[in-house]
């Protein structure tokens, strides 16, 4: 079991033939992910990578029976990618791309609020479930199936606490990137509730930072779920100083609620086991797992 994308998952590549889209879908390929085309307008009826090449996300909805796409478009057109998978009826949207204009993505997450989709990004490593499907830039060595379902707003730890976890004897279900951008379409909160929900997945790790409110809301809904399901969570960017942006264009306190200490004291009420540096997940995964 996992959650968002599998190995029936038919998945297609946007900015298909690009330098990123070509490296990254290469991987994917190689890894064992079930890429059934590509999309780069004007050259719809060559192949690329020995899959086809559609001119449109409708084209390749409709012969290929794609039902996930990952984005590798260049931020000034990314916006646009995002609602023409929605368009063309994609499920599952994943946005790699940094850098989209937040007017751009205003206007996105607006369109796509009444389609039958879920975006994830942009700005995000992707989304992977181990053995499965690969839908993203993440080192696919470092995941092995597994119990542990991990959201996170960061890339590196991501694959990090992922690398943890593996060293510790557990596993991987899915691990969700769900990227650092002020707008994104999959918040924390939705993310731990796929996973908590998913009957596979025995713990969640939330790896958060500052700035924004998504794991205050995130420990809000666990709370008032009553679920029993443990979950660790860790906050990034506790020694950032106040008012500046750090990495990701969302990590900037704005207020007293926003910094790690604050965060922290959240989690900690909402029954969530927080640990103080990322070098502890694996080692808290194992404690909660094992009692």
């Amino acid at each position: 079991m996992s959650v968002l994308v599998n190995k029936d998952s038919k998945i297609i590549v946007q900015g298909f033939t690009g330098s990123e889209g070509s490296f990254h879908a290469e991987q994917m390929i190689d890894y064992g992910t079930n890429i059934v085309g590509g999309v780069t307008p004007g050259k719809g009826g060559t192949t690329h990578l020995n899959k086809p090449v559609y001119n449109t996300v409708a084209d390749a909805v409709e012969q290929a029976g794609a039902d996930t796409s990952i984005i590798f478009v260049p931020p000034a057109f990314a916006a646009d990618a995002i609602m023409e998978a929605a368009d063309a009826g994609i499920k599952v949207i994943i946005a790699i791309t940094e850098g989209i204009p937040v007017a751009d993505m205003i206007k996105a997450s607006d369109y796509i609020k009444d389609k039958d989709c879920r975006l994830i990004g942009p700005n995000c490593p992707g989304v992977i479930t181990p053995g499965e499907a690969k839908v993203g830039i993440m080192p696919g060595f470092v995941f092995k199936q597994g119990t542990v379902g991990v959201v996170s707003k960061s890339g590196t730890l991501t694959y990090e606490a992922a690398d943890q976890v593996v060293k510790e004897g557990y596993g991987i279900t899915t691990a969700i990137g769900i990227g650092g951008d002020p707008i994104i379409g999959t918040t924390t909160k939705d993310a731990v509730e796929m996973l908590v929900g998913d009957p596979d997945t025995e713990c969640v790790v939330m790896i958060g930072e500052i700035g924004g409110q998504l794991e205050a809301e995130a420990a809000k809904w666990y709370k008032e779920s009553g679920s029993k399901k443990p979950v660790i969570g860790f906050i990034a960017g506790e020694t950032a100083p106040a008012g500046r942006t750090m990495g990701h264009a969302g990590a900037i306190v704005g207020g007293s609620e926003d910094t790690a200490q604050a965060k922290k004291a959240i989690l900690k009420d909402s029954g969530i086991h927080v640990v103080d540096s990322p070098a502890e997940i694996g080692k808290k995964v194992a404690e909660v797992l094992s009692k």
